[in-house]
C-alpha cells in the first residue's frame, strides 16, 4: 500500500498550489480520502474529506472557499487545489485513506507560504 503526495513547495502569500496523492496497493475507489496538515508545534488537523465516489465533500471552516478537494478514481489520485494561500497554511500536508477497518497515511509533502 502506498500513498505518495506531491506538489508541495515554497509559494508566496496569495499564491496557489495543487497537491496530488497517488494511491496504489488497495482499491482506491472504495476509500474515502482526506487531506490533513500539521504545522510545527501543532496537532494534525483535517483539511478536507471526499467520499469514495466523490459525492460528499467536507472542509475545515478556515479552508472553505480557498481549497478544493477532488478525486479521479480512474487514476487512483486525490487532489487538493489551494488558492489564496496564507503564511498560516504552512504545514506538512498528508493524504489519508479510510474505509471501515482500514486506514492508510502518506508520508506528507511540505507546503511553505512565505515572501
Amino acid at each position: 500500500v502506498q500513498l505518495v503526495e506531491s506538489g508541495g513547495g515554497l509559494v508566496q502569500p496569495g499564491g496557489s498550489l495543487r497537491l496530488s496523492c497517488a494511491a496504489s496497493g488497495f482499491t482506491f475507489s472504495s476509500y474515502a480520502m482526506s487531506w490533513y496538515r500539521q504545522a510545527p508545534g501543532k496537532e494534525r488537523e483535517l483539511v478536507a474529506r471526499i467520499s469514495s465516489g466523490g459525492e460528499i465533500i467536507n472542509y475545515e471552516d478556515s479552508m472553505k472557499g480557498r481549497f478544493t478537494i477532488s478525486r479521479d478514481n480512474a487514476k487512483n489520485t486525490v487532489y487538493l487545489q489551494m488558492n489564496s494561500l496564507k503564511p498560516e497554511d504552512t504545514a506538512v500536508y498528508y493524504c489519508y485513506a479510510r474505509r471501515p477497518g482500514y486506514v492508510y497515511w502518506g508520508q506528507g509533502t511540505q507546503v511553505t507560504v512565505s515572501s
